[in-house]
């Protein structure tokens, strides 16, 4: 992202500015003999462009927020792949640009020109994946932290509700700050179905995507009952301190969330007891997103699912029934050598 003045328009305010106020104190300074008025506020002309604070994707729009009224004509909107931009229309200090014709999952960038009141011009390239009506009804259903040489980190997402995965995107972190992020490609799930996300793979050709075969994958816990993905150059998850969540694309909506962490709001008096800025604040966007909940006003560590007890293969599982109330209760550690990736939860609990 990068800021871009055209410097007519920003002569042609700053003129307009200091042409007005050298008449104002030239009047004050004949007809009075009292205390200026302080104008050196007013002396600093608005040089700097709108700052672009978010981004949202809604149906076939894409949600622009800025610190100030943006002015943007779908002229001044470029996508690559082409896409059209039928209307850019400005509610306060949101953009709003509808663009019809997307295809389900596809990437776009789009480069925009936005302006405000006095010409000055932000340009920026941001990201669009095409709206997908027919996402699945899917959640985040098992998943592992404390993954071993032989069998490393790992995602199982249950399919609810069958449909088209084009676009779908599952992070570690959330659509407004993660660390690595998987998006999948166009394929069908029926419901009942398990997609595997391998978050730490070995990067050996027998790893391969299944987007509609799920035997034609070897690798560490490859599952004949899934559809198994490899997150390319994925180190793992965090061990004791995260969130996971997914959507129906990136920035669009989301689908399911998870807060895990084995710390608590007196751990330390930074950052709520969540050790991290980005921590906090990934746990902040999850339950503002309503895909968890707290027991008070604000989300703590105390919240979240408490990993400790987790190893390699015992797995954080919801129950058999992948019962979904957004909060912990919904998980339990099963024993030692009872995660069942690919195949129905494990409703055993681990008992030290």
């Amino acid at each position: 992202m990068k800021s871009k003045r055209q410097p007519a328009a920003v002569v042609r305010g700053m003129n307009r500015s200091l042409c007005a106020l050298l008449l104002g104190p030239a009047a004050v300074l004949l007809i009075g003999c009292g205390a200026f008025e302080d104008l050196r506020e007013k002396l600093e002309p608005d040089l700097r462009p709108p700052i672009l604070l978010g981004l949202r994707a809604r149906g076939l729009s894409l949600e622009l927020d800025f610190d100030e009224p943006p002015v943007c004509r779908p002229d001044q909107v470029r996508a690559s792949p082409p896409l059209q931009v039928a209307e850019a229309r400005v509610e306060v200090n949101r953009l709003n640009l509808t663009c019809p014709g997307q295809v389900p999952g596809q990437r776009y960038l789009l480069e925009l020109e936005v302006g405000d009141a006095r010409g000055n011009l932000l340009e920026l390239v941001v990201e669009l994946y095409g709206y997908n009506p027919q996402a699945p009804i899917l959640l985040i259903n098992e998943f592992t932290t404390q993954g071993s040489d032989t069998h490393p980190d790992l995602v199982e997402l249950f399919a609810a509700g069958g449909g088209d995965m084009s676009g779908v995107a599952l992070y570690q972190g959330t659509a407004g700050s993660w660390d690595d992020r998987l998006v999948f490609p166009a394929f069908s799930v029926r419901a009942g179905e398990y997609l595997l996300v391998h978050f730490k793979p070995q990067g050996i050709p027998e790893e391969r995507d299944e987007p509609g075969d799920p035997a034609l994958s070897a690798g560490l816990d490859a599952c004949i009952t899934a559809y198994d993905f490899w997150l390319p150059g994925g180190t793992g998850l965090s061990g004791n301190n995260g969130v996971l969540s997914l959507y129906d694309r990136p920035g669009g909506a989301l689908l399911d969330g998870v807060l895990y962490s084995n710390r608590s709001s007196t751990s330390d008096s930074l950052y709520r007891g969540f050790g991290s800025a980005a921590t906090l604040v990934r746990a902040e966007e999850l339950f503002r997103e309503g895909g968890w909940r707290a027991a008070e006003e604000r989300i703590r560590p105390e919240d979240a699912i408490n990993p400790d007890s987790s190893t390699a293969t015992r797995s954080l599982c919801r129950s058999s029934d992948s019962l979904d109330s957004d909060d912990a209760g919904d998980w339990h550690v099963v024993p030692t050598r009872g995660f069942s990736f690919g195949t129905a939860n494990s409703d055993e609990q681990y008992v030290p």
